[in-house]
């Protein structure tokens, strides 16, 4: 059985910091992202990491913020997240590409005060 399971989430103040994790069972996958979303809104792509190469990429709104990695010993994704801005608050989700069909986790919340 595959399973993306997400924690790390939690409330913060504005520039302050949380680590987000995504382990994964049952499925190696040869990338995966991270999305969010926020209440209102449509998900969004925030960050996106190759297995095999480490390979990242970045939404604009948190380039140079967010750092994405991953842990091939572990199976655990990664999201550091620093100098967060309340217009981070959402849920965010890992997601598992690689098989017929993307996976996805539950998320966690992630929520900044000003």
């Amino acid at each position: 059985q595959v399973q993306l399971v997400e924690s790390g989430g939690g409330l913060v103040q504005a520039g302050g910091s949380l680590r987000l994790s995504c382990t994964t069972s049952g499925f190696t996958f040869s990338a995966m992202n991270w999305y969010r979303q926020a209440p209102g809104k449509e998900r969004e792509f925030v960050a996106a990491i190759t297995w095999s190469g480490g390979s990242t990429n970045y939404a604009d709104s948190v380039k140079g913020r967010f750092t994405i990695s991953r842990d091939d010993v572990k199976n655990t994704l990664y999201l550091q997240m620093n100098n967060l801005k309340p217009e981070d608050t959402a849920i965010y989700y890992c997601k598992g590409l690689g098989s017929t069909l993307p996976y996805w986790g539950q998320g966690t919340q992630v929520t900044v005060s000003s």
